[in-house]
């Protein structure tokens, strides 16, 4: 008769001189977690060997707890018949297996004592020196907890750290804000093929808050509230068929001190990504400029950071309202709440002059002031502000650049040269006099607009601009579309390193048709 599984824990590996140590230390994070401190000497030594066994291809080494005894396997796809050695540690069961397109080398080794002896186990020292197994236990709990901000995540580790060290199954409940019926967030049993029952029998039963333990079906359950700031964020119920020991509720009211903290943070964590991203989508354009006579344009733009902090690099096209459009392309020193307030000032102020008849150069005069008169709240802002007005012949341009990373014109013979005169960058002097350039794009010329996120992309000590390095980007895009150039050197960026962004990145290319 064949034990149902009660856990199992698998992991791919690259071979190499490496493999065996990495093998030997997932199978120690293994035992620790299955608090079979009892064989961890053994555990590592067998996998070793199994491992140094394997041909030079990748293979899975897969532990399976088997209530009474635990099982190892090696498997590899496409390896050939031939039979490794036995295993020099003394095991109950060994052999090797062979199926259509994999070969598994895999043995077994029996788990010494009972549930009773758990807590004997957890006190005994491990050869890692790092005192009762107990003690790394909670370490290594610590550390999967602290590894996630999901709050979707959260629970799931909860009830896996749970199961099968303190209990048979794990159910986590998070408590809905205004109530609602109770539902686990996550549910989690050591013979997966009783999950959908033990969803069932929770269903009819209520969950107390308070914590407690009570009798359901036939498990003995300990229900731990999470609290952490002072506020109930839910509960983890434990489930065995015998009565918990004195030292594991310790344990596992332990475990949920450090589940809440971890679920409380993850849930701040998430409510602070969410604010983030609704205000940054309040700092993009409102709406798309439609169609424009005699212009080809495209957009990038990707805020930096896992949470897409506001603020940064913004951009804007719009309707000046008497046959001529503006644009803009700005970077506000700093990133946050109060670099936000800035670039909707700019965005605001931008679009409130235009379509009162202020020319590019009044427009960044009157924004300069403006953002002066922020005080403590100012950031420095810089600023590339156009006129686009259709004639015969392509389009005219007339330009203000307050400090921005200069623009680029490509025409179609392939010279790239810079357009644009700059000035000095917003927020700093009370009083400047801004003055536009006036440029003319011919049919197929395209401009070239992006902010430093672009042009100071980092590889070690080299940036993306030096040696003129975007200006050698671009003209490798003479024929294109706006599209495509965007696209080209949004690709370009993203291959320059392979190091995440910190700086946002706007791009902004306008080809005359």
């Amino acid at each position: 008769m064949t034990t149902a599984p009660r856990a199992l824990l698998a992991a791919s590996f690259t071979p190499g001189d490496a493999a065996v140590s990495e093998v030997r230390r997932f199978t120690r994070e293994v035992m620790t977690a299955w608090a079979a401190a009892s064989v961890l000497a053994m555990a590592e030594q067998l996998s070793g060997e199994l491992a140094a066994q394997v041909a030079d291809v990748p293979f899975e080494v897969v532990w399976t707890h088997l209530g009474d005894r635990v099982q190892v396997e090696v498997r590899q796809k496409s390896a050939s018949e031939t039979h490794p050695g036995a295993p020099v540690v003394p095991v109950e069961e060994w052999g090797v297996t062979f199926g259509p397109e994999h070969r598994t080398h895999w043995a077994r080794l029996p788990l010494p004592g009972s549930r009773d002896q758990v807590t004997t186990e957890w006190a005994e020292e491990d050869d890692s020196g790092r005192g009762p197994v107990w003690l790394r236990f909670l370490a290594d709990a610590s550390d999967l907890l602290a590894g996630t901000l999901d709050p979707d995540m959260v629970p799931a580790i909860i009830a896996q750290i749970a199961v099968p060290r303190l209990a048979t199954w794990c159910a986590v409940f998070i408590w809905a804000d205004g109530g609602g019926p109770q539902r686990p967030a996550y549910l989690w049993h050591a013979d997966e093929g009783r999950i959908d029952e033990l969803r069932e029998v929770l269903a009819g039963s209520r969950v107390p808050e308070d914590g407690g333990s009570t009798q359901l079906g036939d498990s003995h359950v300990l229900t731990v509230p999470l609290l952490a700031r002072g506020r109930s964020l839910g509960a983890m119920c434990l489930g065995r068929p015998d009565r918990f020991a004195d030292d594991v509720m310790q344990y596992a009211e332990d475990i949920g001190r450090r589940a809440a903290l971890a679920l409380d943070n993850s849930l701040l964590y998430a409510q602070q990504a969410a604010a983030n991203r609704a205000l940054q989508r309040s700092l993009l354009p409102p709406d798309d400029p439609g169609e424009i006579p005699g212009l080809d344009h495209a957009v990038v733009y990707e805020p930096a950071g896992e949470t897409n902090e506001v603020g940064g690099d913004f951009y804007d096209l719009f309707a000046a309202g008497d046959g001529s459009w503006r644009f803009a392309v700005g970077d506000v020193c700093g990133t946050g709440p109060v670099a936000a307030a800035v670039t909707g000032l700019a965005r605001h102020t931008l679009r409130l002059l235009a379509r009162e008849g202020y020319g590019v150069a009044a427009v960044l005069g009157r924004l300069n002031q403006a953002i002066l008169e922020e005080g403590d709240r100012a950031r420095f802002l810089t600023l590339l502000h156009g006129e686009i007005r259709p004639v015969p012949t392509g389009l005219e341009l007339r330009l203000v650049s307050a400090g921005h990373p200069e623009a680029l014109r490509l025409k179609p013979s392939g010279v790239v040269e810079p357009v644009v005169t700059s000035q000095s960058l917003l927020g700093v002097f009370p009083e400047v006099d801004f003055e536009a350039d006036l440029v003319h794009l011919d049919h197929g010329d395209v401009l070239l607009a992006v902010t430093d996120g672009v042009t100071e992309r980092r590889q070690g000590e080299r940036l993306l601009d030096d040696d003129g390095g975007l200006a050698k980007l671009l003209a490798e895009c003479v024929g294109l579309s706006a599209g495509a150039v965007a696209a080209r050197i949004r690709r370009a960026v993203q291959e320059f390193t392979t190091e995440p962004s910190a700086d946002d990145m706007a791009i902004v290319v306008l080809r005359a048709r």
